[in-house]
């Protein structure tokens, strides 16, 4: 886990996606070597399952502002691009 992700996850905040997204393959990892206690491998999977909500809530947010910002609300108020070279 980077240092950012780590100090991200212990006063609260909220990492921004990149980072979730590093923290939550850190953790996929982790489960998957199969090193873990059972207490450990529940915590860093309770942390897996937040970071994931995480990453879809800002992943429809995103979603919401792409769609906002290409919906065209007249489609006949368009006009054509011209170049300027015919």
């Amino acid at each position: 886990m980077s240092r950012k992700a780590a100090a991200d996850s212990s006063n609260g905040e909220k990492p921004d996606f990149e980072n979730a997204l590093q923290e939550l393959e850190g953790l996929v990892e982790a489960l998957e070597s199969g090193e873990l206690s059972l207490a450990d491998s529940l915590d860093r999977f309770k942390r897996g399952v937040e970071l994931s909500k995480h990453c879809h809530q800002m992943l429809d947010q995103a979603r919401q502002s792409v769609e906002i910002l290409t919906r065209t609300d007249d489609e006949r108020s368009a006009e054509p691009f011209e170049t300027g070279n015919g």
